[in-house]
């Protein structure tokens, strides 16, 4: 069987499939995946199909057997519900990005307990990346003003992290 042949008989079973595989999946991506499965199945094995009198039928009884097949591999958990496994990449540490987004968070609250002018110099130049003639020019303060005020910020928020470290491991 060439691929016109095949596309002749089994396409036009495509809704009929689906809508069965959709009453015994229960969703539309499964519903789709196990029709795809199908017609991948059925085009593997067409030289064998070329005898079959009622395509349709036999493609109906064909999608039946394979969502069967698929939700009987399926183990459900003790309360009904389909376990899925949770696949994380090796290399990633969970733990490490946990930590990392605390501390991230950590500085956001001690930023933001700075002064006005010392947060907004010190958002400006570390975290927007402005030269100091840019701040300047945003804040209206002089260069020699906002090196004090950023040096000051820093400071604060190094001693202010350095406490809640050494609070927080004790």
């Amino acid at each position: 069987m060439d691929a016109a042949e095949f596309k002749q008989q089994f396409l036009p079973c495509h809704q009929k499939l689906y809508r069965t595989a959709y009453r015994l999946m229960g969703n539309s991506r499964d519903a789709e995946d196990m029709v795809q499965e199908a017609y991948l199945k059925l085009w593997n094995k067409r030289n064998e199909l070329t005898e079959i009198l009622n395509p349709e039928a036999y493609c109906v009884v064909f999608i039946k057997n394979l969502c069967y097949d698929t939700l009987r591999r399926v183990q459900p958990d003790k309360d009904g519900r389909v376990s899925e496994e949770l696949k994380l990449p090796a290399d990633t540490n969970i733990i490490r990005e946990v930590e990392q987004q605390d501390e991230v968070n950590q500085l956001r609250r001690l930023i933001d307990r700075l002064p006005d002018q010392q947060r907004q110099v010190l958002l400006l130049r570390d975290v927007n990346d402005f030269s100091f003639e840019e701040i300047g020019e945003a804040t209206g303060l002089s260069a020699v003003n906002i090196r004090v005020l950023l040096s000051r910020a820093r400071k604060k928020i190094r001693e202010q992290y350095s406490i809640m470290m050494n609070y927080e491991s004790k």
